[in-house]
């Protein structure tokens, strides 16, 4: 059996049984354990599962951070468009906070056109793509280095908490529910978006439509928390009616 029909058949088990265990995927391919150790690993480096002690269970969509790479390419007109729409709430004089998801990357190349702007950030790419803009001013909050090419820790969250305030504030985030809220799958990121928000007056949330009713097992923050939120998704009277009872404003954009 070649190694794409081993991975392929390591697919349709973990599918079928929620887990797969090296000593049973050996015995059922016909290879040894380390063959189907490597197997694994080369599914968890795409993206298919997740490795654990003696075995693989799938990915959690509410626990799991697609690496880098990977969001950057999903829903790329989407987050295309939510950025285009976000900058035009952008005026001569205003300081932003914009967090290191990638839609706000992709505001940050429309910033380019702009006069007068102060962008305090904890991306790198966010940093590296306005460094040399004469008309906007840019400040990384510094800080550990992850590998969403961000900066988190302690020292980057005290750093927004004692230093730094703004008047709008641009994020996203891993998924957002009508009761539970705004939530997000990683810790780190988490709590530099919540100082954030602590530190700013208008908080615009961009939100596509796969976020609607996706859990991430963190709490980032109450739905009643901002004020506006930018969305492609045609949300339900539910939806609707809840937005309107905290006086969110609902900024729509055309898919």
């Amino acid at each position: 059996m070649f190694a794409l029909e081993r991975q392929k058949r390591i697919l349709e088990l973990l599918n079928e049984n929620g887990a797969v265990w090296v000593s049973r995927l050996s015995g059922e391919l016909g290879v040894t354990e380390e063959t189907v150790r490597r197997d694994l690993e080369k599914l968890e480096k795409q993206e298919m599962l997740m490795r654990t002690h003696g075995g693989a269970v799938p990915i959690d969509d509410s626990t799991y951070e697609l690496s880098l790479e990977k969001r950057k390419s999903t829903n790329v007109d989407i987050k295309m468009s939510l950025a285009k729409e976000a900058v035009k709430y952008i005026s001569p004089g205003d300081t932003i906070f914009l967090d290191a998801s990638t839609t706000t990357f992709y505001m940050s190349k429309e910033l380019k056109k702009m006069q007068n702007v102060t962008i305090i950030t904890n991306s790198i790419r966010i940093v590296n793509e306005l460094a040399n803009q004469e008309n906007v001013r840019v400040i990384s909050i510094g800080g550990k280095v992850s590998q969403n090419q961000s900066f988190v820790g302690s020292l980057a969250e005290s750093n927004i908490q004692d230093n730094y305030f703004a008047s709008k504030m641009f994020f996203s985030s891993k998924g957002v529910t009508k009761d539970a809220g705004i939530l997000e799958s990683n810790e780190m990121e988490c709590g530099i978006k919540q100082q954030m928000l602590k530190n700013c007056k208008q908080k615009y949330y961009l939100c596509d439509k796969s976020k609607i009713g996706r859990i991430g097992f963190v709490k980032l923050a109450p739905l009643s928390s901002i004020n506006h939120i930018i969305t492609e998704a045609v949300l339900d009277e539910k939806w609707q009616r809840r937005l309107e009872e905290l006086n969110i404003d609902i900024i729509k954009v055309d898919a």
